[in-house]
């Protein structure tokens, strides 16, 4: 498999799309800002989805779905909510083609307009609340823990594979609760769902916190955050939990009888991944010699390479493998053995590094006679010769050191990409020459804040939780700040 694409450091972005396509993860589609996500990408979506699906349903949430379209009207009675997505939506304002009578083609049928027009869901807080309200009733209905899997369109005008798209996969959670305080530890749990998640299968430390107020979810009280850094040294968000008040529950009249026999409006969350995850996987571990996958997440693990020049030599190395692929997969670990003959060892090998695919074993008749086998890790491309006997012990623990090493060499780069700065020049100087994560005191206002996008393209991306109280002055206006908060330019 040619290696023919950008290197990190000649384009990072060309790398990045280059990369996407070349490892058969996704493609661009004949809609314009729609992706094609193919069978080997979608494989590693499965496993991001079927990890995360099993860790909402172990903290008490079921999963249900709700429309596609959304009334135009919901969207008018949060305020902030519609202002927020406004400039997103797509609208469904016809229900009908027809034949056009002067020989143009299919044309709209305008005697289908549809009476109120349907906004295709961008997020489904109105749609969802519109129907809690005939699902809650009293506080024994509570809490309600709901997540729906399913595709949202935002009209994106600069899109790239996975990152920013206008048709997306996610999850979205809604709950709904009788306390103030019920809600907000709901918030808290699933972000620390996320953050466990990003850290301990995809091997990507992520930094917990805040948003300021000009970047929270349109409609929330609070919006709580994992941020990662990417080797190109731009902040991604990886996963947000909103807390959303009584707004919505206001918004569309979902009251509850409480203990104390009295009416009251629910607290709501809302909170949510999505296929961008495929995208700080890609960022946070690839090389020049293509993806770098984390074996938690890899759809295979493990790649078994015969070597072999005649039949009689396959079908002896394959009478070998079969019993140690049967074996490794007992241990819950997913095995490739790629007899095909009409491919080369080399270009197999080829294949599998730039596919990501965490171990490589390769095996020959002179291994059989030896009782050998090659094992090559994709993550340091280091090649080691082991006995057969060892073989079934060595890969579990190799996995284990992929896994550690993936998120340890992730966790370093972000330490030494994480600057302290306390002027306005420093803070231009390091986020030009060097990017990451800048620590810098701001006076709290929002005026600052867009001043500072402005000028430099960098936003706040989180305000650290536990943050650390620390007297000091904002890097823009001088003004008095008792806390650093974390600074990037982001995708």
């Amino acid at each position: 498999m040619a290696k023919d694409f950008a290197t990190r450091s000649e384009n990072y972005a060309q790398w990045y799309n280059d990369l996407v396509i070349k490892a058969d993860l996704a493609e661009n589609s004949a809609v314009r800002g729609c992706m094609v996500i193919k069978p080997y990408g979608y494989a590693i979506w499965e496993n991001i989805q079927g990890v995360l699906d099993r860790k909402f349903k172990e903290t008490g949430h079921s999963n249900a779905y709700f429309p596609l379209f959304i009334p135009k009207s919901f969207f008018s009675k949060e305020a902030s909510h519609v202002e927020g997505f406004a400039k997103e939506c797509a609208v469904v304002t016809h229900y009908r083609l027809k034949n056009s009578p002067e020989g143009k083609g299919i044309v709209v049928d305008e005697e289908a307009k549809l009476e109120e027009e349907l906004i295709v869901r961008p997020t489904s807080e109105t749609i969802i609340w519109d129907t809690y309200k005939n699902w809650i009733k009293s506080y024994r209905d509570l809490p309600l823990l709901i997540n729906q899997w399913a595709n949202v369109v935002r009209w994106e005008m600069r899109t790239r594979l996975f990152l920013r798209t206008a048709e997306f996969l996610w999850q979205e959670g809604h709950t709904a609760h009788a306390t103030r305080e019920e809600a907000v530890r709901e918030a808290e749990t699933m972000l620390n769902v996320y953050a466990d998640f990003a850290e301990n299968y995809m091997a990507i430390p992520v930094i917990k916190g805040t948003k300021s107020p000009s970047e929270r979810f349109a409609g929330a009280i609070d919006t709580y955050a994992i941020e990662a850094l990417m080797q190109d040294g731009k902040a991604l968000q990886a996963g947000t939990s909103h807390f959303l008040g009584q707004n919505f529950a206001k918004a569309f009249d979902v009251k509850f009888l409480n203990n104390a026999n009295q009416l009251d409006y629910v607290w709501a969350t809302s909170w949510g991944v999505s296929t961008r995850l495929m995208g700080a996987l890609i960022m946070s571990h690839s090389d020049d010699n293509g993806l770098v996958l984390p074996p938690k997440l890899a759809p295979v693990q493990v790649a078994i390479v015969p070597v072999f020049k005649t039949r009689e030599q396959l079908d002896q190395i394959t009478q070998t493998v079969l019993p140690l692929k049967k074996a490794l997969e007992s241990k819950g670990v997913t095995v490739k053995y790629d007899d095909r003959e009409t491919q080369k060892p080399g270009w197999k090998f080829s294949e599998y590094e730039f596919k990501g695919v965490p171990l490589r074993l390769t095996i020959g008749p002179r291994d059989i006679e030896q009782g050998t086998v090659e094992i090559a890790r994709r993550d340091t491309l280091e090649k080691e010769i082991f006995k057969l006997s060892d073989v079934e012990v060595k890969v579990v623990h190799l996995l284990d050191q992929i896994q550690k090493n993936l998120y340890d060499r992730a966790l370093a780069f972000r330490e030494n990409n994480t600057f302290r700065v306390d002027t306005w020049d420093e803070f231009k100087k390091v986020l030009d020459e060097k990017g990451g994560f800048l620590s810098a005191h701001w006076d709290g206002t929002t005026e600052t804040e867009e001043k500072i996008k402005e000028e430099t393209k960098a936003t706040i991306r989180v305000i650290p939780l536990n943050n650390p109280k620390e007297n000091g002055k904002c890097i823009y206006t001088g003004r008095p700040s008792t806390q650093r908060v974390l600074f990037a330019r982001a995708y």
